[in-house]
């Protein structure tokens, strides 16, 4: 008997250990995809994509760490929605209600037009669905995040939503970089131009990274811009939930698990907007840290997403709905540049 009750704690002392370094695992590699992004070159495509990256090759070279498969889940899933929850303290929702209420019809029209023609545009190239949809999120709202909120709802598989914000991240970046090379060119002012960037371009970084060279002021509005269709994030999310629970109304299994990570969203995001720096002090070198913790958690999640993928599957299944994406953001950016 008591032989029985020690290689049982045994068990599940390993098994402890083996979660642990699951986990641990997937902050390692972080660290390397940290390390690269301040190689030059690299330091433009960021931390995330680099980590996935680094990622990918490892799942290529040496297969999937199976014995440590439970914590490396633990990452991709629990860890994930944790970093959206800490997400919600980047949107100050008193500023978006106050000063952006103009941008939010416009952020709106944003969001429905980068999903619906990167949805049509993959119907016509005969795409992988699932992996436009992603990305048609990613390029309308806010680029990993939005990738990270709605796959859980569309039951997107681990894969198809680390292809996702791998492509994301990249053609992101490219387009920054874009946009800070034809700004001396444009016919914006400063202020049109950071507009322009928020409105159109895919993640904060990347709006930070075309519109910081226009000046404080472009960067203030182009920024306001951008959360403004974070903002929109929670309410495309009970879209997609009525979407989904509507398609599967007839089917087994098609149970939609409510997204309880988006309250935690909400509440940080009123947390941060009303509570912590004016009832309860707060500086800004907290608020800092906190992003930059939200940012290694939501990293280690990436990897974790990152281990999953085949290179095999994203040469045949990737290529359609890059292109399709591709598109859809080239249009964004012209049809904003116009209604600027």
């Amino acid at each position: 008997m008591r032989t029985n009750q020690s290689a049982l704690k045994m068990e599940k002392q390993n098994a402890a250990l083996k979660w642990i370094a699951g986990i641990a695992f997937t902050f390692f590699i972080a660290l390397l995809g940290y390390l690269l992004s301040l190689v030059p070159g690299f330091n433009r495509v960021g931390q995330l994509a680099c980590a996935i990256i680094i990622a990918v090759i490892y799942r290529q070279l040496f297969g999937y760490p199976e014995a440590i498969r439970n914590g490396i889940t633990f990452s991709s899933k629990k860890l994930l929605r944790l970093a959206i929850i800490l997400y919600g303290l980047k949107l100050n929702i008193a500023i978006i209600l106050k000063d952006g209420l103009g941008l939010l019809a416009r952020d709106a029209l944003v969001i429905a037009f980068a999903i619906l023609l990167t949805v049509w545009l993959a119907k016509l190239l005969k795409a992988d669905k699932m992996i436009s949809l992603l990305l048609g999120v990613g390029t309308g709202v806010c680029g990993a995040a939005a990738i990270a909120a709605v796959a859980p709802i569309v039951k997107s598989k681990d894969e198809d939503t680390a292809i996702g914000v791998g492509i994301i991240a990249l053609m992101g970046t490219i387009f920054a970089i874009g946009y800070t090379i034809l700004r001396p060119f444009l016919p914006l002012s400063d202020i049109d131009y950071g507009v322009w960037s928020g409105s159109s371009l895919h993640e904060l970084a990347h709006v930070a990274i075309a519109a910081a060279p226009a000046g404080d002021q472009a960067l203030a509005i182009g920024l306001l811009a951008k959360l403004g269709r974070v903002f929109l994030l929670v309410p495309l999310c009970f879209i997609f939930i009525y979407f989904m629970k509507r398609k599967g109304a007839n089917e087994e299994n098609s149970k939609v698990e409510f997204p309880w990570f988006l309250v935690g969203f909400v509440v940080m995001s009123l947390l941060g907007s009303y509570v912590f720096g004016h009832a309860i002090p707060m500086s800004g070198a907290t608020f800092d840290n906190i992003a930059a913790v939200t940012t290694w958690i939501l990293t280690a999640a990436m990897v974790g997403l990152g281990l999953n993928v085949s290179l095999q599957d994203v040469r045949s299944r990737a290529l359609k709905p890059l292109l399709a994406m591709t598109i859809t953001s080239v249009c964004l950016s012209i049809l904003v540049f116009f209604i600027v």
